[in-house]
């Protein structure tokens, strides 16, 4: 089994809490009495076709599996506020809590330490119940794996939920196969994984690659690898919009710094 196979293992038994009648009429009524999002695409797009420069989704993350701990100590909240100071775009918090360090508290205290930046959740969802509870802890969008939903029917229905609850969708894809389906899922956001999730190796020639595969006016994210203005200028030059940066951020000394630098590199157009 790869990394993503122990972790969907583990996800499916973590989902079960959310199947409790209980449970599900809670979060359920939690998503349909949640108030206006702040729109996690539309900050995306302002700032890469608009501004013409990077969209920065700056994430908050204590650990991964293929480094250990990255930042243990880490509060969401300070770490939030540091990050809008910068100008990101968006945030995205780790919500998953054996493998990464995070929590669906994290994501709260990150929306509430912020004004106006979008936040994406960023976990393993393969449940429409986990869809309910993303809306209902406050997030603005939602992150849909493709590796992580083989089914397309499944695949196909948590994105209508989501849109359906009024989230934005992050639909992510590593090779080619994954990015046709999520360009025929009509996904509006797309992110390229460099990181493969069953090794969780990294190629950034990956995300180079396969961005010219995505239709001009989706928004293009390049996930993982992004660890300095070099590799950020490397994929907008490749014609992504925006960049998904957890590690680097985590561990710089000025973290408000690098989100500005970064969120100075110019995007370049892609037909």
């Amino acid at each position: 089994m790869g990394v993503l196979d122990d972790i969907l293992a583990r996800k499916r038994d973590e989902v079960t809490v959310l199947h409790q009648p209980s449970t599900r009429e809670t979060i359920q009524r939690g998503a349909l009495e949640s108030g206006p999002t702040r729109g996690f695409e539309e900050r995306l797009r302002a700032r890469s076709r608009g501004d013409g420069t990077l969209a920065v989704i700056a994430e908050i993350k204590r650990r991964s599996p293929s480094k250990g701990d990255l930042a243990p100590e880490l509060d969401a909240a300070t770490t939030a506020a540091q990050y809008e100071l910068g100008g990101a775009a968006c945030l995205s918090v780790l919500t998953d809590g054996p493998y990464f360090g995070g929590s669906v508290a994290d994501l709260r205290d990150a929306r509430a330490a912020t004004s106006a930046t979008a936040v994406l959740r960023k976990d393993f969802t393969i449940d429409p119940d986990q869809v309910y509870e993303t809306r209902g802890i406050g997030a603005d969008a939602i992150l849909l794996i493709v590796a992580a939903l083989p089914d397309d029917a499944v695949l196909r229905d948590l994105h209508a939920l989501a849109g359906e609850l009024g989230l934005d969708v992050l639909v992510e894809a590593h090779d080619e196969a994954e990015l046709d389906r999520a360009v025929a899922l009509g996904a509006s956001c797309i992110g390229v994984n460099a990181r493969d999730l069953d090794t969780f190796s990294e190629d950034l020639g990956v995300v180079e690659r396969l961005v010219a595969r995505l239709p001009a006016d989706t928004i293009a994210v390049a996930e993982s690898a992004i660890r300095s203005v070099e590799d950020a200028q490397r994929v907008a030059a490749a014609g992504f919009d925006a960049v998904l940066v957890g590690e680097a951020l985590v561990r710089a000394k000025d973290p408000e710094a690098l989100v500005r630098d970064l969120s100075a590199v110019p995007t370049s157009s892609r037909s």
